[in-house]
């Protein structure tokens, strides 16, 4: 209880940028949630789907292969299976599909990472600027009271409050961020890979049909 108490107070110390950045933490938070939800669902686990999709492949089960690919889950695997059904309409613009379809799917993963991005530029800044806040408020000779030599002192380690949030809430967003890139990076790669598995096997079908 102590603890909570302390700690509100060094929040009110802070000035009203704590409260900016509070929100700031906040919103980190939620998109590190909403995120890792999100990435979860996206996830192919490609040890038990890449193997068999290329058994499909190889031997021209195109259909089962759809099918195969409808049932697991991830990115990966619908992106496999839009190229699948592009196949099986006879559709000739299957790498377009692909890429067309593999923009968009980057895109929606990358939802809210910019924001992450920008609270780890704006963090630091706001906490600056409540320390400069601070400062202007202790260096004030209305705070030089009698017999309190230590006022600027003390007024000057209260506005450091401020820096040393702001920095708290950047390293926090800043290790969100390179979290969810390196797995943003993960399943990109998922996605060349299926992408290049079937690609290469509709062009080695299409070059027996027309050999």
């Amino acid at each position: 209880m102590n603890a909570i108490l302390e700690g509100m107070e060094l929040f009110h110390k802070g000035g009203p940028v704590m409260y900016l950045l509070l929100c700031c933490s906040l919103l980190v938070i939620s998109i590190g949630v909403e995120r890792y939800i999100y990435y979860r669902g996206a996830k192919t686990e490609m040890a038990g789907f890449i193997d068999p999709l290329s058994a499909f492949l190889a031997q021209g089960e195109w259909e089962k292969a759809a099918g195969f690919c409808r049932q697991r889950g991830g990115v990966a695997a619908r992106l496999a299976e839009k190229g699948l059904q592009c196949r099986q309409n006879g559709s000739r613009y299957m790498e377009s599909v692909l890429e067309g379809e593999a923009a968009l799917t980057v895109g929606k993963l990358r939802q809210n990472l910019r924001h992450l991005d920008t609270i780890v530029t704006v963090a630091p800044l706001l906490g600056l600027l409540g320390t400069v806040i601070g400062m202007i408020g202790s260096f004030s000779v209305f705070n030089l009271k009698a017999g309190q030599p230590m006022a600027i002192t003390g007024g000057v380690g209260e506005a450091l409050i401020a820096t040393a949030t702001g920095l708290c809430v950047a390293t926090l967003s800043m290790l969100v961020y390179s979290y969810f890139n390196h797995r943003l990076d993960g399943i990109i790669t998922d996605m060349e890979q299926v992408c290049l598995l079937v690609l290469t096997c509709h062009r080695r079908e299409n070059h027996h049909e027309t050999a």
